[in-house]
């Protein structure tokens, strides 16, 4: 709470002031989620100088004392997974609306534990002598990819009050307001990724002759997805390619699809995805490919991806056979979403030659890469919930499609390829 003085800056600071107020709250869950809205209550303290100059820029400081929701009863959440953003209104001889945001800094929170928000802090740029009041207004919990939107339901009282006195150089009445806020904007709203740029679509391709690499045709497919905290259908472009190795086909299995920027850090060797190919035609069975965890810790900001997963298929039997992507499992931090294709296409076609021990009723060889996942089925997003309102679910719906993978909320919008984002 700065150390119990307030921040001026190029100035000496003045002694500073605290003051908390109570309000009802609602909070609300991402519009396509369709759960009920959570009414609780909020605690905020709020620090600012006592006194201060015209032309001063002062920093605030909104601390939670008690937020209107907590932790419930599906999954604790790890260090550093909650950030808070917020609104604290200026009134009286200034009006201004204060940008306030914390640090993604807390420590772990069990299963039905308080929500346990960081310090928010926002500045002010002082214009106009006189009594300028400080309130809090509505904010923000982002937990990983989504938000809980927080909205007081009643008049809520200042908390604190800049006693504003006439500095050198005040400007005279009706200079125009230069007020304004260096502080990030609230969290939550998606950022524009800029227009997308269609995948490719060659076609099934046949293998024959002396030809060695086989390029799959994109196909959209319709996934059922069972996760730990309900079932939930996404839409994937997926393509399936080959490259011949002797009487065998090291495969490639791509999601075309990009997927949304990272909301969080997510740490190195916490996401790895594996899929079941499908064989038809003259072959049966399965081929296991997966794809490597992600090798370095991922950036808040950075784009997000599954990545290429590859196995070798032996095919078990002469004449066309045809691969289609199968069952999706993705393994994130501690949790498992398995998701299974509603109806299948095929995306690539192969003239096979049957191998000794070759697939023909039975699974392929499995050829992934990457070390194996973390983590079984059991765990789920977080609620940010009150005691008796049920779970307000930390789900994220971006284009009504959303995969979730654990902690996070991957989304799949067809057609961009992560490496093409638009700055």
């Amino acid at each position: 709470m700065l150390g119990g003085a307030g921040v001026l800056l190029g100035v000496a600071a003045a002694p500073a002031q605290a003051a908390e107020v109570s309000y009802a709250t609602d909070c609300v869950p991402p519009p396509a989620a369709g759960l009920p809205t959570v009414k609780g209550t909020t605690k905020v303290e709020v620090t600012a100088p006592a006194t201060a100059k015209v032309g001063d820029e002062v920093e605030v400081v909104w601390k939670f004392t008690q937020a209107a929701s907590k932790n419930p009863d599906l999954i604790d959440l790890p260090a550093n997974s909650v950030q808070p953003s917020g609104t604290l209104k200026a009134a009286g001889a200034q009006a201004a609306s204060i940008a306030m945001q914390g640090p993604r800094e807390n420590p772990a929170i069990p299963k039905g534990g308080a929500m346990v928000l960081s310090d928010m802090k926002g500045k002010l740029k002082l214009t106009t002598a006189g009594e300028v009041t400080l309130t809090p207004d509505a904010y923000a919990i982002n937990v990983f990819s989504t938000d809980t939107k927080c909205a007081p339901t009643e008049t809520v009282k200042p908390a604190a009050t800049i006693k504003v006195t006439a500095g050198e150089g005040t400007p005279p009445p009706g200079t125009p307001d230069p007020t304004g806020t260096t502080s990030p904007p609230p969290s939550g709203e998606p950022t524009p990724t800029g227009s997308e740029t269609g995948g490719s679509d060659t076609g099934g391709t046949t293998g024959g002759g002396g030809e060695t690499d086989f390029t799959g045709k994109e196909v959209k497919i319709p996934y059922a997805c069972k996760t730990p905290i309900g079932d939930k259908n996404a839409t994937s472009p997926v393509q399936i390619n080959a490259k011949k190795d002797g009487g065998s086909y090291d495969l490639t299995v791509q999601f075309k699809g990009s997927v949304m920027d990272s909301p969080a850090d997510i740490p190195a060797d916490s996401v790895k995805p594996s899929m079941e190919v499908v064989l038809g035609g003259a072959d049966k069975g399965t081929v296991h490919v997966e794809g490597p965890t992600n090798p370095e810790a991922i950036k808040s900001g950075d784009p997000m991806v599954i990545s290429d997963m590859t196995g070798t298929y032996k095919p078990g039997a002469d004449g066309e056979s045809t691969l289609s992507p199968g069952v999706l499992t993705v393994k994130a931090l501690g949790t498992t979403t398995t998701c299974t294709p509603e109806k299948s296409e095929v995306s690539l076609t192969l003239d096979t030659s049957a191998q000794p021990g070759g697939a023909a009723g039975g699974s392929g060889s499995a050829g992934g890469t990457g070390t194996s996942g973390s983590g079984d089925s059991g765990g789920g997003l977080a609620d940010t919930g009150a005691d008796d309102s049920g779970g307000l679910r930390a789900l994220g719906f971006v284009a009504g499609t959303a995969i979730l993978l654990g902690g996070a909320v991957f989304t799949f919008m067809p057609g961009r390829r992560a490496s093409r984002r638009a700055p």
